[in-house]
């Protein structure tokens, strides 16, 4: 009987499923339905987004070009019955896409669509080497780099030609690198499609007769950078300070089935090995060279971790956190903040006095699909929440009162020209930073909290510019804008002077700060980022070395998963960052982080929590030099996903680290200092 009844079931609802009319999704109409520009022209689309009926959809959506800088597209959002009439500009060549996504309240019902735009290679104009070298010494080897660009004054990658016009003194290898033969005079011509430049070079006798080369250890780590200082002497002694000096090494790992030891040695001398074992350094010149032999030993960093505490979230995935410190009848207690991501606008506030017992004592429910981001002021009585994906479009923020956070209370829904949603926020000195739209951050005083109002915004003026995140520290916000990289914006910069040396450690964009408030945004400095990735920022004193790094995260995704890493950008020297190491654990993802002394704490999606050693100074592969010194993986049985660590965003507090899985809730985890394990 039970199976003649399901029979039944099934038959009726395969009935229905057949009588029920199909769902008309909505389509995207362009006019035209591709363009062809040549650079700096510009075109116009129409574009209309319409229901299942062919009418118009009533339904916003956003418009954007790709990749990303190779257009500008305005206006980036439609209006409000789903209608746009786009001008695009092109700056780059390429096959090139004008992209649209229809602005929705589930991610799931995300329509898509796009056009093509061809835009045709400019004729070449130009090939110039860069800083070539006008003098060169008999058995030296010279590297001659050049660049390309064409009638748009872009940066092309046509392969060039050199040549020498005397093979007898210098010639070429395959590698542009100028073997210098002889004394003597040649002309060096670099030709590229018809298009050529040329320098004079002199050849000279190579006066070098000896090579020194010293350290100042005999033994380091693996991840510890050592100068090699060589010298080049002539015969009466003097060191001769224009001659190319080349380094290399080789080396024997103490592991011994055959590998090779690695390591990086760069042209200023500067060496770390990633392997431990015996490394002999070599320095030569003109045919004369000098080596020192160096012991490399493990950096022995590794550490146990102890699972503190931990809150189950099973209903929805989890995004950011904060932990704050209670205030008021509240002293003494500790709380924390979660949000929620692509479930129904809930915020969580725990408890996490004892962590070992943290626990939901309010929920705060706004209209949104995802609570991307929360803050919590320096005060400890506002909060903020960003809001994406409500069900009217008015997307933006919303400020709580957290005095009591046991009874969480709104105190104002900010969506003032925030249609597309606000994916990330910081609160500093009574300013709310919000990222709007994906494009900009705006400046929302929020002194009255119930009285908030817009004084300021930051945006580029670069063709397809958008940012990420921004997060502000001494008056400097520091904004990661993908392929423009991180920027350094004076917004009311605390100047570095002797009478708060004690307070602020030596920010060299402190030095320049002064002209900006948060009414008036000013650009101190900046990088780009070639990749394009670049996530969110975090500003670090190195406190060994005193160097200023920015590090810049990653977040990329494909088809087979995740993938990124971490950046240190030195910024030393404001006016020439450099890039000088990378974290990247190969196999998964990177997401937020946070730096607290000399540790990196790094959220690595699937990959778990890492927790790095960052001291001294940064150089290479840190992934691969033995600087972990532990990781995390947050695997919760009843989670939202069982056992799927995702971590998203960490913060340490008071001795332990906290942070949030997406796939499991808040953790609270400690690093035992007393209990190392050795070698990594």
């Amino acid at each position: 009987m039970k199976k003649l009844i399901a029979i039944v079931l099934i038959t009726i609802s395969l009935s229905l499923a057949q009588d029920a009319p199909e769902e008309k999704k909505l389509q995207f109409v362009f006019e035209p339905d591709s363009l062809s520009l040549n650079i700096g022209e510009t075109g116009t689309v129409n574009i209309k987004l319409l229901d299942g009926d062919g009418n118009l959809s009533n339904n916003p959506f956003y418009v954007y070009g790709r990749p990303r800088r190779t257009l500008e597209s305005s206006p980036r959002i439609s209006d409000s019955t789903g209608v746009a009439t786009v001008t695009i500009k092109v700056y780059k060549p390429g096959k090139l896409s004008l992209a649209v996504r229809s602005i929705s309240e589930k991610r799931s019902d995300r329509v898509m669509g796009g056009i093509p735009i061809h835009v045709p290679l400019p004729p070449l104009d130009r090939v110039a080497f860069i800083d070539p070298a006008s003098k060169v010494y008999v058995g030296t080897s010279v590297k001659y780099t050049t660049e390309v660009f064409d009638q748009a004054n872009l940066k092309r990658t046509e392969k060039v030609t050199l040549s020498s016009s005397n093979n007898d003194v210098a010639t070429f290898d395959s590698f542009e690198n100028l073997m210098v033969k002889k004394s003597g005079k040649t002309t060096l011509t670099a030709s590229v499609e018809g298009i050529s430049e040329s320098v004079n070079i002199k050849a000279l006798k190579n006066p070098v007769r000896k090579m020194t080369l010293s350290a100042d250890k005999d033994e380091i780590r693996t991840g510890d950078v050592l100068v090699f200082s060589a010298k080049a002497m002539n015969r009466s002694g003097r060191t001769v300070e224009d001659v190319p000096v080349v380094f290399s090494y080789t080396g024997k790992a103490e592991y011994g089935i055959g590998l090779p030891a690695s390591a990086l040695i760069n042209q200023d001398g500067k060496f770390v090995a990633e392997t431990a074992g015996i490394f002999t350094v070599m320095a030569q010149s003109g045919g004369y060279s000098a080596r020192k032999t160096v012991k490399v030993v493990p950096r022995n960093v590794k550490k146990k971790i102890t699972v503190v505490g931990h809150g189950t979230v099973k209903d929805y995935n989890t995004s950011d956190l904060w932990v704050w410190p209670g205030i008021g009848k509240h002293v003494g207690k500790d709380f924390a903040a979660t949000g929620t991501w692509g479930a129904n606008g809930e915020a969580y506030f725990w408890d996490v006095t004892d962590p070992a017992k943290m626990h939901i004592i309010d929920t705060v429910t706004v209209d949104a699909r995802t609570v991307n981001d929360v803050k919590v002021s320096e005060d400890g009585r506002v909060a903020v929440i960003t809001r994406e994906g409500a069900s009217n479009r008015k997307n933006g923020f919303v400020i709580l009162d957290i005095e009591d956070p046991y009874d969480v209370k709104i105190t104002y829904e900010f969506n003032d020209d925030m249609t597309g949603g606000v994916h990330n926020v910081f609160i500093y000195d009574n300013h709310v930073y919000a990222v709007n739209n994906g494009r900009k951050y705006d400046i929302i005083n929020i002194e009255d909290p119930s009285n908030p109002f817009r004084v300021g915004r930051y945006e580029l003026d670069t063709p397809g510019h958008g940012v990420h995140d921004v997060w502000v520290k001494d008056g400097l916000a520091y904004s990661s804008n993908w392929a423009d990289g991180v920027h350094v914006v004076d917004v009311g910069g605390v100047k570095f002077n002797e009478a708060n040396r004690s307070k602020l450690q030596f920010n060299p964009f402190l030095a320049m700060a002064g002209q900006g408030s948060p009414g008036n945004p000013v650009k101190l400095g900046g990088m780009s980022d070639p990749n394009g990735h670049n996530h969110a920022a975090f500003p670090f004193i190195s406190q060994s070395t005193d160097k200023f790094y920015i590090i810049a995260g990653d977040e990329w995704g494909n088809q087979f998963g995740m993938a990124g890493g971490f950046h240190f950008l030195d910024f030393t020297d404001p006016k020439n960052p450099k890039e000088t190491a990378v974290y990247q654990v190969p196999e998964a993802g990177s997401h937020n982080h946070w730096v607290h002394g000399d540790t990196l704490l790094a959220s690595y999606y699937q990959g778990g929590l890492r927790i790095v050693d960052i001291s001294g100074e940064l150089m290479g592969d840190i992934y691969a030099q033995g600087r972990e010194i532990a990781f995390f993986m947050s695997s919760d049985p009843d989670g939202f996903m069982a056992n799927r660590p995702n971590v998203w965003g960490t913060m340490p507090y008071k001795g332990l680290i906290y942070f949030s899985d997406m796939n499991n809730g808040l953790w609270a985890i400690k690093l035992e200092d007393d209990a190392p394990m050795g070698t990594n």
